[in-house]
């Protein structure tokens, strides 16, 4: 919701790029909570320092703002929360505590109590290294998607994509890579920023690497098919029929060209100059020197250690706040499940499932959620076929 109000005024004042000041230490706390939900490593690499929010508006004044969106950049990534008191004391600035902040009910609020022990000296440096390894092999990844998007992507002024899997050419690409950017082309296509995982990557892999396709399928709110008259070679992507439309549309006022000339000021410009200067500096040029490329969380910590990029006790200290927050959120969940069996005669099962979840039955799920469901009414057999789909666990970052 805080990045939608943003997002809304962004679009309102047509400001095209927004600045947040997301720090070092927050980057910690998300690589602890992501690894206690067994993220891979490029979820492990944390907030990128730009991103992209594409428009939930579909309707403009101005044709050339239908696809605007807003670039987020995070210019602080690299100091500490520590380094920003300084700066505020230094210069006489104010600065506001959200009270919320202290608040244990919250899982980053508890990591980052955890963490006020232990962030400094060899643990914040270490833990920040293999952050810094973790976004390299993201760096790599995202240059070999921008260079399959350049040469295999078409982009219609309709809307679609156009996939020529020929010059694409996926058997030849690493999973990691080739699930990324066909997330990269949905999320366009789509402009929705859901991530892409477990059994629909899967399933999207299969799809891509299959040459002629000839099937059609439906995905992240996307539809794909052969595109006609290619005889399988290449694959056309357009929002799915299905896929639910933005909540409110609005139209806005869009400025002249003269006006429009002065809505980047110098300093925007030199951060846009300064963020494409370290994209520059930062290639990745082989995959050799991404070292964590494809790993899970608890293969990442290993591989970390092995490289002498943490020591031991940092990898032990690690692990057992990754244990800690598993911990917490399980004991928490046990308590609700109970409070779930004890009023509804629910049964509590495991976190994975073989079998199909019945009616009352409630379960864990990516180590965040707890997943129960009952009949609101009976619906005659006669309209269901085949057998009964089930629950399976998905992993993802």
């Amino acid at each position: 919701m805080r990045y939608k109000i943003f997002q809304d005024v962004c679009m309102q004042n047509q400001i095209s790029v927004l600045l947040v000041a997301h720090h070092a230490d927050d980057q910690a706390e998300l690589f602890i909570l992501r690894s206690s939900r067994d993220s891979g490593v490029l979820g492990l690499a944390g907030m990128a320092f730009t991103s992209q929010v594409f428009s939930s508006h579909t309707n403009f004044c101005n044709n050339d703002w239908k696809n605007h969106s807003v670039l987020l950049v995070r210019p602080l990534l690299d100091f500490s929360k520590e380094d920003m008191y300084k700066i505020c004391q230094g210069s006489n600035r104010g600065w506001v505590e959200d009270p919320t902040n202290r608040s244990p009910l919250f899982a980053r609020n508890r990591i980052r109590a955890s963490l006020g022990n232990l962030l400094s000296g060899t643990f914040n440096s270490e833990l920040q290294a293999v952050i810094s390894v973790c976004r390299r092999t993201r760096i790599y990844v995202d240059q070999i998607c921008n260079s399959l998007i350049k040469q295999s992507i078409t982009v219609m002024d309709q809307g679609f994509a156009v996939i020529n899997l020929k010059t694409l050419n996926p058997s030849k690409i690493e999973d990691i890579c080739l699930s990324k950017f066909i997330t990269l082309v949905l999320q366009f296509v789509s402009q929705r920023q859901r991530p892409i995982r477990g059994s629909t990557s899967k399933l999207l892999l299969q799809y891509i690497r299959t040459i002629p396709c000839k099937t059609s399928l439906t995905a992240a709110g996307c539809y794909i098919c052969p595109a006609p008259g290619s005889k399988g070679f290449k694959a056309l992507v357009c929002c799915s029929v299905d896929c639910p439309l933005p909540s409110n549309a609005e139209s806005f006022h869009t400025f002249s060209n003269v006006e429009e000339e002065h809505c980047f000021s110098d300093e925007l410009e030199q951060i846009i100059a300064n963020g494409k200067s370290y994209s520059n500096n930062n290639l990745v040029t082989n995959s050799s020197q991404a070292q964590f490329l494809d790993m899970r969380s608890q293969s990442v910590l290993d591989e970390a250690r092995r490289l002498d990029v943490i020591s031991e006790s940092t990898h032990r200290n690690i692990i057992s706040l990754q244990r800690e927050e598993v911990s917490h959120f399980k004991s928490k969940t046990d308590e609700v499940a109970s409070g779930c069996e004890s009023k509804q005669g629910t049964e509590h099962i495991a976190a994975f499932l073989s079998e199909p979840l019945l009616p009352g039955q409630t379960c864990y799920f990516m180590n965040r959620f707890i997943i129960s469901w009952k009949l609101s009414k009976e619906i005659s057999s006669n309209w269901f076929r085949g057998e009964p789909l089930s629950l399976s666990y998905l992993e993802g970052d």
